[in-house]
């Protein structure tokens, strides 16, 4: 399936929708936790055959060599423990990577989002993505209508900079006390991502990441650590191949052997040490 292209002669996303890795076997364990599902949402638009501009490449199973070279990556203290598995992932790739997740924020919805909005313009100048991937955070609160309207406010932001962005599905998360007020607010979220990313297929798409992780926190499937929240090494490395084989389906990335980057130095980042992982 040929990608979307866009006025700039750049292809677009297409709506398609390691234990703690110390040994050679890495790939072959990665592989068998991604599922069947794609985990990507697909529009009849997507079917549709594309042309390629001039400049563009088309490889020999016809997908356009035009992958993305500057990854920028956003979240809260979720996308935080994944970062170090992206970054080792999309380096290994010929990706440059820089992660803007922070604990306790990173959103970009109600008033908890002021401090992103602050720095994203600066990060987009001084960066210079072509992909922005967004992960909806657990501080997403607002109604429908509010959430709609803040990534809508994302597209546009990171359009204007000349870059893709991909709305990311968060992972299934223990609702403790701190988050059970927010309920609603936290499973409307997803839907309410998916549903700006359709209004603007050429510049953005959402990727529902469901079929890697499941949708009970508690399940072995989803990898979390023993806050029920985060991940440790295992479920972000899980992570950051199956979001290569995203860019994949879209851009013609090609993904790093999971074996040439799972059992780098990233693993013992603090990040983990602080969620108690082994």
């Amino acid at each position: 399936m040929d990608n979307e292209i866009n006025s700039s002669g750049r292809s677009l996303p297409a709506r398609h929708a390691v234990g703690y890795a110390l040994a050679a076997a890495v790939a072959l364990a990665l592989t068998g936790c991604q599922g069947s599902g794609t985990g990507v949402e697909v529009s009849a638009s997507d079917s549709a055959a594309a042309g390629t501009p001039d400049g563009g490449k088309d490889s020999s199973d016809g997908k356009r060599d035009d992958r993305p070279r500057r990854l920028l990556w956003m979240g809260d203290s979720i996308g935080e423990a994944q970062a170090p598995a992206l970054d080792a992932a999309m380096k290994a790739g010929g990706v440059a990577f820089k992660s803007v997740a922070a604990a306790g924020g990173g959103g970009v919805v109600g008033e908890i989002a002021a401090p992103t909005w602050d720095s994203l313009p600066k990060t987009l100048k001084s960066f210079a993505p072509d992909v922005v991937a967004y992960q909806v955070t657990t501080y997403d609160w607002g109604t429908p209508a509010e959430q709609r309207a803040a990534y809508e406010r994302l597209v546009k932001t990171v359009n204007e900079a000349g870059a893709d962005l991909l709305l990311v599905s968060a992972p299934p998360f223990k609702l403790d006390d701190f988050y059970q007020p927010h309920e609603k607010e936290i499973e409307s979220a997803p839907q309410s991502a998916k549903n700006v990313a359709a209004k603007h297929p050429d510049t953005a798409a959402f990727l529902d990441a469901s079929p890697l992780w499941g949708d009970d926190s508690g399940a072995e499937q989803a990898q979390r650590s023993e806050d029920g929240i985060h991940s440790c090494q295992q479920g972000s490395a899980a992570f950051a191949v199956w979001f290569g084989e995203q860019l994949e389906k879209r851009y013609g990335f090609d993904p790093a052997a999971a074996d040439a980057w799972a059992t780098g130095e990233w693993t013992g980042d603090k990040v983990y040490s602080r969620l108690g992982c082994a």
